[in-house]
């Protein structure tokens, strides 16, 4: 609207103010339900406090940022938002417990088109969720309503995680070997990687709807797409307690040739036996729909292994009991070998 008298008004151009303050009272709960008993701020101010805890002689501050991507479309394909705060939790606190990190706090960016309150407690709730299977507080965040440049319809979603690790434990990959035993911990599905790829050859190029019931899926074809990304967190953290866990490698975008090799030290690589589990329908659907080669699905997909753990070859049997004690499927899935930091799968 315009007033006449005292001229343009931001509601006019576009930003409700009051919509945003309506957003911050519906996900508050969201956020407090997240809180530790570090947390020294509740949600609504200009910065969150997080009192660091005494418990670590050097302790080390690990961060992580990422973002949901085009997953998001088949959010607003479908109009169902509370899984996907969990997958920007996941990118974010995944990367940060690969060095062994107990993951302290997270805050969440969403810039919508137009801000609905109710819709923005949704997504938040879904980061609150992953919040709790992290451990970690989510202390605050910023909503931003962006006429013009996203859609009415349309947000975008990301985040940025702090955790914390004693320095002598830092997993960081110098210790593998040749003849270490690589551990491979069941995926949730796709994730949030390469759905670039899967919506262009599900819906264009095989022309599949997203509430098509798929009966390898058990499941509708978005019902399958909008699973949430696993999140490792307090998995890993009990593992390195069990077992010398010597790297850790999140299989995200670019898949196991390019994650793997980034906590490989000179002189090594990894041969990974593809027969070693059973690679989820959802995988095997999209490379049939899009004829898609199979380096390319191992090299831009997670292939059902959604995290990678290196360690030595007289612990994989207690690794994989470890995991599966937790309710995680895990399998030995191959081995370091003498190499220049490559990946072979065969």
């Amino acid at each position: 609207m315009t007033d006449k008298k005292n001229g343009m008004t931001y509601e006019a151009a576009g930003v409700n103010i009051g919509a945003g303050s309506e957003a911050v009272r519906l996900l508050a709960p969201h956020a407090r339900r997240t809180f530790r008993p570090e947390v020294l701020t509740d949600i609504g101010g200009f910065g969150g406090l997080f009192q660091l805890a005494g418990k670590y002689q050097e302790p080390v501050l690990v961060s992580g940022t990422d973002g949901v991507g085009t997953k998001l479309k088949i959010a607003f394909m479908l109009d169902r938002h509370d899984t996907v705060g969990q997958d920007a939790v996941a990118y974010c606190v995944n990367d940060v417990a690969v060095v062994g990190a107990e993951v302290l706090f997270f805050l969440d960016y969403i810039g919508v088109g137009k801000l609905v309150p109710e819709k923005v407690a949704t997504i938040v709730k879904g980061v609150a969720d992953g919040c709790a299977l992290a451990g970690c507080a989510l202390i605050g965040g910023e909503t931003a309503e962006l006429p013009g440049f996203y859609g009415a319809d349309e947000y975008d979603l990301v985040g940025f995680a702090v955790g914390v690790v004693e320095k002598a434990k830092i997993i960081d990959g110098s210790t593998i070997r040749p003849g270490d035993a690589v551990i491979g911990i069941a995926s949730s599905g796709l994730h949030s990687s390469g759905y670039s790829l899967v919506r262009k050859v599900l819906f264009e190029v095989a022309g599949y709807r997203a509430d098509d019931y798929r009966p390898e899926l058990g499941k509708t074809l978005g019902e399958e797409l909008l699973t949430p990304t696993k999140i490792y967190v307090k998995q890993l953290l009990t593992l390195r307690e069990k077992v010398t866990v010597k790297g850790i490698a999140n299989i995200t975008g670019g898949g196991f040739y390019d994650n793997i090799p980034r906590v490989l030290p000179a002189g090594t690589k990894v041969l990974i036996d593809r027969a070693a589990w059973d690679v989820p329908p959802i995988f095997r659907l999209v490379q049939a729909a899009g004829d898609v080669a199979e380096q390319e699905m191992y090299r831009t997909l997670n292939m059902g292994i959604g995290m990678v753990a290196v360690v030595p070859p007289d612990e994989k049997e207690i690794a994989v009991k470890t995991l599966a004690e937790l309710g995680e499927e895990a399998f030995v899935i191959g081995e370091v070998a003498a190499g220049d930091r490559t990946v072979e799968i065969r």
